[in-house]
């Protein structure tokens, strides 16, 4: 069974980023069938993520690594991600989410930072091993309700491109 996680590197918990990321990653499991794993909220985790090993991040570091993909998502902060979640990523080995299909999300108050997604959190997933198939989403904030229609959208441009959506589209699912 496939399965889709997510990872929210907002200082804020259950921000309005983890909410995209939670909703884009229902669409992605409907479309490829994939089940949905409980979501990582760094916030939550923020004074484990400087001890190794650590009883706490350790099994959420796993469940990254032997999910079939993963919403990986931010703020911007700085025209990047935030410390929150490259310390949570610098866990892995290198090559370490090898055999992961990643989906990088940013949350953007200005169109200014609409590439920063492509230019920062992509290179990262690479880096450490992920396949990153489809374009990332920088989502505006100012869109925020209406968010259906822009995940809608993202989805339909480039969900073909994520695994098993093509076999799902197949069954008429």
């Amino acid at each position: 069974m496939s399965t889709v996680s997510v990872v929210v590197g907002n200082p804020k918990p259950h921000s309005r980023t983890r909410q995209i990321a939670e909703d884009l990653a229902q669409r992605i499991a409907a479309l490829t069938g994939a089940e949905l794993r409980p979501t990582v909220d760094l916030i939550e985790h923020a004074d484990e993520l400087f001890r190794w090993p650590s009883t706490t991040l350790d099994p959420l570091s796993e469940q990254l690594r032997a999910s079939t993909c993963a919403v990986i998502a931010s703020p911007t902060y700085k025209a990047s991600y935030t410390g929150l979640l490259k310390a949570f990523l610098d866990r892995s080995p290198a090559r370490g989410l090898e055999g992961l299909v990643a989906v990088p999300v940013f949350t953007i108050a200005s169109a200014e930072h609409a590439l920063a997604v492509e230019f920062t959190l992509r290179p990262l997933l690479v880096e450490l091993g992920a396949s990153v198939p489809t374009r990332g989403l920088a989502f505006a904030m100012h869109r925020f309700d209406h968010r259906d229609e822009v995940l809608d959208e993202w989805i339909a441009g480039q969900g073909r491109l994520l695994p098993g959506s093509a076999a799902r589209a197949g069954t008429g699912a």
